[in-house]
């Protein structure tokens, strides 16, 4: 199939990383896995920070809606439009517009639905969100929280499961032999739930200031300066930033630790816990949000109670005092990433989904 491919929370072609990015990126190359044909059909950023900047984001989708029709009209139209993380703040504002008028399938993955917002300012974008959902021929959900959602949403669309995945070819297929005491946190240096989490590493290593511990920071962010300053309390030789790596960099940073440590605050489910287990690292991180879709608590990582730093740091120091447990947790983590979360395997399950929801060929 020809698939239109739209991501208004973030192009895969952004200038910044993030998860955002890094997601979109997967779903191209495991759509085009299958043989179709992924056309990135806009770019426009409907992501905005505030409920009144969607009144120029609507103006400038309803151009996209008139620059792809156009086009369409030449060469004809797509077999599907397939749409990433729409929600409240970053609606498809084309998608579900293109889709009727040329009578194509609509699909979205790793859409979102809080009832919250069904009210006040973002009331707007919301019911577009909503009245996209239910357009869909299928909604994809990455987590049990999000089926729920979806299904509050639109209860008469299907929503099927396909659990976060990621590319394991830079990660090797054998457990590194990390440094005694190794720590290693790859994440955005950004307000937020990011800030809040590094706040609490922070802290908690503060507890086990005595404990022979070093750690590796990957990442950069407007808020640089405000992180390095959480870890000033540290010898400058335990802490060592490495600003942002490219995904084989990133590779090596991890092969060369034994513990991935990043609280977590707000994640969605956090593919770089993802990357850190299929390096053989156990991770340490708070039973909040989406966690728990990817990291097993007590199988391939500890889970602790969120917002509490001594809980953090005392799941620090039993990995780092307990060898053979870190090892046991390590060698599942690598088997259970690669059997559950690879993008092969993630292309097998999407293909299965369109099978089931998708007439190919035949206009909605």
């Amino acid at each position: 199939m020809r698939i239109a491919f739209y991501a208004p929370m973030k192009s895969p072609r952004h200038p910044v990383p993030s998860g955002d990015r890094l997601m979109a990126r997967l779903l191209v190359q495991a759509l085009a896995r299958k043989g179709h044909e992924v056309d990135l059909v806009s770019e426009l950023r409907s992501h905005v920070g505030e409920p009144a900047g969607h009144a120029a984001v609507r103006q400038a989708a309803a151009l996209e809606i008139a620059r792809i029709e156009a086009a369409w009209r030449g060469r004809g139209p797509a077999d599907l439009w397939f749409c990433y993380h729409p929600y409240y703040k970053a609606p498809d504002l084309i998608g579900p517009a293109v889709a009727t008028r040329f009578a194509i399938p609509y699909v979205t993955a790793e859409a979102s639905y809080a009832a919250k917002r069904d009210g006040g300012a973002w009331a707007a974008a919301q019911a577009e969100v909503v009245a996209a959902l239910r357009q869909a021929a299928v909604n994809i959900a990455f987590t049990c929280r999000d089926v729920e959602g979806l299904r509050q949403a639109a209860p008469a669309t299907p929503v099927e499961r396909l659990p976060p995945f990621i590319d394991l070819a830079p990660y090797g297929e054998a457990i590194g032999a990390g440094a005694a005491g190794a720590l290693v946190t790859v994440a955005m240096m950004r307000a937020g739930d990011k800030m809040r989490s590094y706040t609490l590493l922070a802290e908690a290593l503060g507890h086990i200031a005595d404990r022979p511990w070093s750690l590796s920071v990957v990442g950069d962010g407007p808020l640089q300066g405000e992180v390095r300053a959480l870890f000033s309390r540290f010898a400058p030789e335990r802490i060592r930033w490495h600003g942002e790596c490219s995904p084989s960099e990133v590779s090596s940073i991890l092969r060369r630790s034994v513990i991935h440590v990043w609280p977590g605050f707000g994640e969605a489910y956090g593919l770089a816990y993802l990357e850190a287990q299929a390096s053989g690292l156990p991770v340490i991180a708070q039973h909040v949000a989406g966690v728990p879709e990817v990291v097993r608590d007590g199988e391939t990582g500890l889970l602790t109670p969120p917002g509490d730093a001594v809980a953090y740091a005392a799941a620090i120091a039993g990995l780092l005092d307990d060898d053979r447990r870190r090892r046991e947790l390590a060698e599942n983590a690598r088997r259970i990433v690669r059997a559950e979360h690879s993008v092969e395997g993630a292309a097998d399950r999407l293909e299965a989904i369109v099978e089931r929801h998708v007439d190919r060929g035949k206009r909605v």
